[in-house]
């Protein structure tokens, strides 16, 4: 079964219980359909993929593509990601986390209902493992200007183009592809202390 339904809502997961074995994991914030977390799944079956994602009719489609492929190394998280990231993730604990495509709330006054924030930053830092990477993706401008200035203020992460490592396509990146929109890549590495 893909779909995770933690015991408490309130205590780190354990990981390797929830995947019956101890591999490496990645995490995919707002996995939408589960397009990008089942290709990532099927080509790397040695590790382990967590889904978050807050839309149910999402978080099911997620489920489904994975249960339909037979991927025994995806779990899709039913939750708000800032929250999964602060509360839920043991610290040290991801390898690669994936934000791609997150909402821009590009009108100025919706601005603090973006997810990257200094306390985000911090949250995602503590629960990569040492070097662990952040990537990122979007189609707007001003908020990937924002995402790369916050990741500096922070100190916890050193930046790096995301273009060295092919991943597959979002369905978000396939159709702004389609409208020529120009998207924005980063890899943010995590600096071990």
């Amino acid at each position: 079964m893909a779909e995770l339904i933690p015991r408490s809502y309130f205590t780190p997961l354990d990981l390797s219980e929830v995947f019956g074995r101890t591999a490496p994991v990645e995490l995919d914030l707002g996995c939408g359909d589960g397009a990008f977390l089942c290709d990532l799944a099927e080509t790397n079956p040695t590790r382990d993929f967590l889904g978050l994602e807050r839309l149910f009719g999402r978080s099911r489609s997620a489920c489904h593509r994975a249960m339909q492929r037979k991927l025994t190394n995806v779990r899709v998280l039913r939750v708000e990601s800032g929250y999964a990231v602060r509360y839920l993730l043991p610290l040290e604990s991801v390898a690669v986390i994936y934000l791609l495509f997150p909402d821009p709330w590009p009108k100025k006054r919706h601005h603090r209902r973006r997810i990257v924030t200094p306390e985000f930053l911090a949250d995602v830092s503590k629960a990569l493992t040492p070097s662990g990477l952040l990537h990122v993706a979007t189609d707007n401008l001003d908020y990937f200007a924002e995402i790369l200035r916050l990741a500096r203020a922070s100190n916890e992460f050193a930046l790096g183009n995301s273009t060295a490592q092919q991943l597959p396509e979002t369905t978000f990146e396939r159709r702004f592809k389609h409208d020529g929109i120009a998207i924005h890549r980063s890899r943010l590495r995590k600096i071990s202390r």
